[in-house]
Order: C-alpha cells, then structure tokens, then sequence
C-alpha cells in the first residue's frame, strides 16, 4: 500500500520536522525501492495499492508493477478492501514506509499462513509494517475500531483476532518522524534516502 508521494498529501508529520520536498522524496525513493525489492520475486505477485485512487495512474510510480486503487475510508477499511479483491489464497500487505523490508521477510509471512490464520509485522512505534491472512475458511475481518497512526493499532488489532492464531515476522521501525529518518538515513546512507 502506498500513498501518493505528492507534497501536502504524503509523509505529512515527516514534512513538518524535515521539510516538504525532503520527505516527498523519501517516499518517493522509499516506494520505488521496496517495489524493486519484491516485484520480481516468483513466490508471489507483488501489486501496488495505490491512494487516492486518482494518482493511480500517475507517472511518478514505479515502472513494472500492477497497481489497483485502495479506495475510500480509513486505513481498516482500505486493506480489509484489498483483503477482499484479492485472487484466492492467502494475501500479506506492507507498507512502504520501511526502509528494511526485505524478500525473506515477506516470504516468511506468506509460510506462516500456511499454519496461522492471520501474520503481524509488528512497527517499533505499536503499529505494524506487514499484516497477512490466510483467508480461508473464510475472510477475518480484523481491522474495526482499531485506533490507526498510534501505539494501539498493533494491539487494538490483535484484540480482533483473539480465538485465532496468529504468526509474527520481524519487528521493524518504519520512518514517521525525523527521528526515524535519521535512522533510515545512517542505516541505508543520506543519498539513497534524501535524494541528495
């Protein structure tokens, strides 16, 4: 899932403490790296949610990728939405947030639904990177009441899947805020992450 990298619509809390044009650009180089990262990997097909759905078509995402609109309503309903349009099989969504996603990690969430009914990427900020499920024998339906961009998302989602069992691939930090870029940036070098 990726928002459009466009000023006053992405990375807004990260364009208040770094500047507008320096976090459109980390989307931006964010988006595209993970799609090169995945896309091409034969275990699975990687396709790009787009938001809005007007920006579905725009020039400005990476080449080589299937792209779908997520729709309208909040993030929960977004991905319950993708949950559903998917072709039969278990699906994982990720964000495009953080730097570290790798092809293991995400194949390691696609083997846990082989035994779990649902797989949580937990984020060092109490929200998660990654969220998966097995959808059969039926579509859980885990994402209400669950209090988005906060400590409690992970949580409040969990709380939703209680009687099922769930799998967990690596904690990662995804970049909200100058800190987390700052982060990104030493791991991954301020070229790479700020277009400089």
């Amino acid at each position: 899932m990726a928002k459009a990298p466009v000023a006053g619509s992405s990375k807004t809390r990260l364009a208040r403490e770094i500047g507008v044009a320096t976090a459109v650009r980390f989307a931006r180089q964010a988006t595209a790296a993970l799609v090169a990262r995945v896309r091409r990997d034969p275990r699975w097909q990687a396709i790009l949610a787009a938001s809005p759905d007007s920006s579905v078509a725009s020039p400005f995402w990476p080449r080589g990728i299937a792209r779908i609109t997520q729709g309208r309503g909040d993030l929960g309903r977004r991905m319950q939405r993708i949950m559903a349009r998917m072709p039969p099989g278990p699906v994982v969504i990720i964000g495009t947030d953080v730097p570290r996603v790798a092809p293991a990690q995400v194949w390691r969430a696609f083997r846990l639904l082989g035994t779990h009914d649902a797989v949580l990427g937990a984020a060092a900020d109490g929200g998660y990177w990654l969220v998966g499920l097995r959808r059969r024998p039926r579509l859980l339906q885990i994402f209400a009441h669950v209090r988005w961009s906060g400590p409690h998302a992970l949580a409040d989602t969990l709380a939703n899947l209680a009687g099922h069992s769930v799998g967990f691939v690596a904690t990662l930090a995804d970049v909200d805020d100058a800190d987390g870029f700052r982060a990104a940036a030493a791991d991954f070098g301020r070229r790479v992450l700020s277009g400089e």
